[in-house]
């Protein structure tokens, strides 16, 4: 009897209310854990047993403040004391749970944990982690921010947290972990053509390519390893080619040096330039060597401009142009039709609204970009043309490019019917980024591919991709009359003013499902520089990635 009043006068006390949340000191610990304070959660509650849901009648419809707050709670509770069974009970993935939670104490040597939840947003709750990292006889505080999203089972309706690795750490993936310790890879210091130093703080877009620097080259760029927490890719990581990175340094290493190929001006506009679109992304290289110059995108995290694989919508009319005049069914100056739609493999294909063009050339219909001109001509083609033709003369999407850091060498599928179709005119399966369009812009000013590279090959005595062939003379020669008029007179006109007459240009719009604004596309070259850049879900090409690619082609060099 006086075991259950003791308890009773336990519960009873109130909790003290910080920011919004409650505090509840655990079993004389002193460690804190917080909940959605709407008067129903305690510390104690525990998510509900199988036996005891199968009772019940399944939860359905949203979930309830009280619902969200007392999953966080149970979960960021159990987290922040160390019980790794009762946190990933918590979640929807309890297995994947466990582990990445057991490599939180015995790998990354994180102590000391505690979490502090935010305002949730429906089923979103933010929160705070400070901690200690504890190394041997080093230590360093880590502090950042996370979130977690609650979701009811699909089986008994119980909200429990939607698991994935992010929510330990937003910068790990599923399947990545951390770990703290002396670091395999030591440091590099990145320089510019010229031996600038090449830093995040200075060139933000740098980031991903410093990462894919220092996991390349660290162990033979002359340095001594640090200590430091870092997360170690997975293998879905390492699929897409991302790099180990560095979270926190508990001592420093003695950092090696790589020179890149990167010039420090021009790496400046790109970031001042991307800057100023959402979502935006370009690469500068050099034409007759396939040095790149500078890659810059707006948002970080993910380097779009090397490692993206997007539609190009119709700036692969270039590749495609190349196509049509070998095989002989479209000359520059030669009549070819342009009508309102075509329907090719149960598909209607569209112009941009619809319009058409009347006893046109060849040329006109590239410059306007007009759809209808290419898919007229799918039914001439066979299945593995595009493909056969990005590879023999541009290099593409054979997955063999060794530029320096991880890079997508983009794909060209072969495909039949209406998504061949669609494939001519960079929809469809062609994926590319804007490395590989300002590739092709480099091909069509030299007549020859040139592999991009970041770092020379004569750091690592790497060999470069090749092409197979070179284009055609002829095919040549009409190429750059298409890119030169198009940049003259057509969509690309407004934003390649005042660069000619040595330059080329190629707008592209491409449909995103479910995206209201397609991806504006732009690639060009000017002298002996070439770019291409992207703005996703930004529109017309000419509009938005036209002027960034412009900007850099204006620098000269």
């Amino acid at each position: 009897m006086g075991k259950r009043r003791r308890v009773a006068e336990r519960r009873t006390k109130k909790p003290a209310v910080v920011g919004g949340v409650v505090a509840v000191v655990v079993g004389g610990a002193g460690v804190g854990c917080w909940a959605l304070y709407d008067g129903g959660t305690a510390a104690d509650d525990r998510p509900r047993t199988a036996a005891a849901a199968a009772q019940e009648a399944v939860e359905t419809g949203p979930l309830t403040a009280q619902e969200v707050g007392t999953a966080a709670n149970a979960f960021l509770t159990a987290w922040q004391q160390g019980n790794v069974a009762g946190a990933a009970s918590a979640t929807d993935d309890a297995a994947a749970a466990s582990a990445l939670l057991t490599g939180w104490t015995k790998d990354a040597h994180i102590k000391d944990v505690a979490l502090t939840t935010g305002t949730a947003t429906g089923a979103k709750v933010p929160f705070s982690v400070r901690a200690t990292v504890a190394y041997k006889h080093l230590t360093k505080p880590l502090a950042y921010d996370s979130s977690l999203t609650v979701v009811r089972r699909a089986e008994d309706g119980a909200p429990l947290v939607d698991w994935h690795a992010a929510v330990v750490h937003p910068d790990l993936k599923d399947g990545d972990t951390l770990v703290t310790g002396a670091s395999g890879t030591p440091p590099v210091t990145a320089l510019d053509r010229a031996g600038n130093e090449l830093t995040t703080a200075a060139y933000p877009s740098l980031g991903t390519v410093l990462d894919g620097l220092r996991e390349k080259y660290g162990k033979t760029a002359g340095g001594t390893a640090g200590v430091e927490l870092r997360v170690v890719r997975g293998k879905s990581s390492k699929s897409s080619k991302a790099s180990d990175k560095t979270l926190l340094e508990l001592s420093e290493g003695t950092p090696g040096t790589v020179r890149t190929t990167l010039d420090a001006a021009f790496q400046k506009e790109a970031e001042r330039q991307v800057a100023r679109q959402s979502r935006a992304s370009v690469v500068l290289m050099r034409p007759s060597t396939g040095e790149i110059l500078a890659v810059a995108n707006s948002s970080a995290g993910f380097n779009t401009a090397l490692q993206g694989s997007l539609a190009p919508g119709s700036t692969m009319k270039i590749v495609t142009s190349s196509l049509l005049i070998d095989k002989g069914l479209a000359t520059a100056d030669g009549a070819h039709p342009c009508p309102k739609t075509v329907t090719y493999g149960g598909w209607k294909f569209h112009n941009d609204d619809d319009f058409s063009i009347k006893g046109g050339t060849f040329k006109a219909s590239f410059a306007r970009s007009c759809n209808t001109a290419f898919i007229s001509q799918a039914k001439k083609l066979d299945d593995d043309d595009l493909t056969n033709q990005a590879q023999r003369y541009f290099g593409l999407g054979m997955n063999n490019w060794a530029i320096g850091v991880p890079s997508f060498d983009g794909s060209v599928p072969v495909q039949s019917a209406a998504q061949m179709a669609a494939s001519l005119i960079g929809q469809g399966g062609v994926r590319m980024n804007p490395l590989n369009m300002a590739s092709v812009a480099s091909t069509v000013r030299t007549g020859t591919f040139h592999q991009p590279y970041l770092v020379s090959p004569s750091v690592d005595h790497r060999a470069l991709a090749t092409a197979s062939g070179t284009l055609p003379a002829a095919t040549l020669s009409q190429l750059r009359e298409l890119m030169q008029y198009t940049a003259a007179y057509g969509t690309a006109a407004e934003a390649m003013s005042g660069l000619g007459p040595d330059y080329g240009a190629k707008t592209g719009s491409a449909e995103v499902d479910n995206q209201k604004q397609p991806n504006g596309w732009f690639t060009a070259y000017r002298g002996d520089l070439a770019a291409a850049g992207v703005v996703q879900a930004g529109g017309h090409g000419g509009d938005t990635a036209g002027p960034i690619v412009a900007s850099l082609l204006r620098m000269g060099g």
